[in-house]
């Protein structure tokens, strides 16, 4: 009866050189750099993706600043708000 042939064990995304021999492979060290490498070159194409995602939520937040600058400006905003706090400052309880 023969032995059954035991295949290694290979990563998703990662790749093998063809002198790479069973055992070697087997044994985790090159299945940890495969593994290793392939996130490495997952993460790199998103490399910069949270700093632009942070300056477009500045950019918006400025816009959002620049429109309620605008509205506060107004003078019936202004006497709104003006009445609002005369009116909290004067009814002590």
């Amino acid at each position: 009866m023969r032995a059954r042939e035991q295949k290694p064990v290979i990563e998703a995304g990662s790749t093998r050189s063809a002198g790479v021999t069973r055992a070697r492979w087997r044994s985790g060290a090159l299945r940890l750099t495969a593994w290793t490498a392939g996130r490495l070159r997952a993460a790199g194409l998103e490399r910069g993706a949270a700093t632009a995602e942070y300056a477009i939520a500045m950019l918006g937040a400025v816009g959002f600043a620049g429109v309620l600058v605008l509205i506060l400006r107004g003078d019936e905003v202004r006497q709104i708000l003006t009445d609002l706090v005369r009116g909290a400052l004067t009814s002590a309880p």
